[in-house]
């Protein structure tokens, strides 16, 4: 099946990625149970307030600006001699689509709400699952989210997005034991 011009250009565009980055990858795993709580408290109230499901993607986003802004050269690219520090925060959120996967941008997402980052990727997935997303959509990005974990994934190792300096690969939430304060508890890790 021949690629589409945009698959085409995604693809080449990521491989140009892994052969030329210094790519590492950390893992560590965060415990969900507050986000899950909160989540879980307000999930029907946000919903009829804003008419958009309350997902975790909006929790990620909020959590990823902050440690942007805590470490700014993760929010930045590299031209030639030059490191260009970025003042914005455009999130690209990836989206599995029938196609394949995409990365559309949440623009200025420092200076939106929950319900105008659950509402703003809605509508960029809307796009992608329809074709209907344009270059502009896809392009500037900042920074990325992935999420492997809504097909299962535990662990993975993303491709950054030139120009963009990296990525954050987010995946299944799974009870385990765990210690706290001495004793062994059930978390969602």
């Amino acid at each position: 099946v021949r690629m589409s011009r945009l698959r085409k250009t995604i693809a080449q565009r990521l491989k140009d990625s892994q052969n030329t980055a210094a790519i590492l990858s950390t893992f560590n795993e965060i415990d969900m149970s507050r986000v899950i709580a909160l989540r879980a408290k307000y999930r029907d109230p946000f919903q009829e307030k804003h008419g958009v499901k309350l997902g975790f993607m909006s929790f990620f986003l909020k959590a990823v600006i902050s440690a942007l802004k805590e470490v700014p050269s993760v929010n930045a690219e590299m031209e030639a001699d030059d490191i260009i520090y970025k003042k914005y925060y455009d999130i690209g959120v990836a989206v599995g689509t029938e196609q394949g996967l995409v990365v559309p941008v949440v623009r200025n997402a420092d200076q939106m709400t929950f319900s105008d980052i659950e509402k703003e990727i809605v509508s960029l997935a809307t796009k992608a699952r329809e074709g209907k997303l344009a270059m502009s959509d896809l392009t500037g990005g900042t920074f990325s989210i992935t999420n492997g974990g809504v097909y299962g994934s535990l662990l993975s190792t993303p491709i950054i997005n030139p120009p963009q300096t990296g990525i954050i690969g987010l995946h299944s939430t799974q009870e385990r034991p765990v210690a706290i304060n001495g004793k062994i508890e059930i978390r969602p890790m």
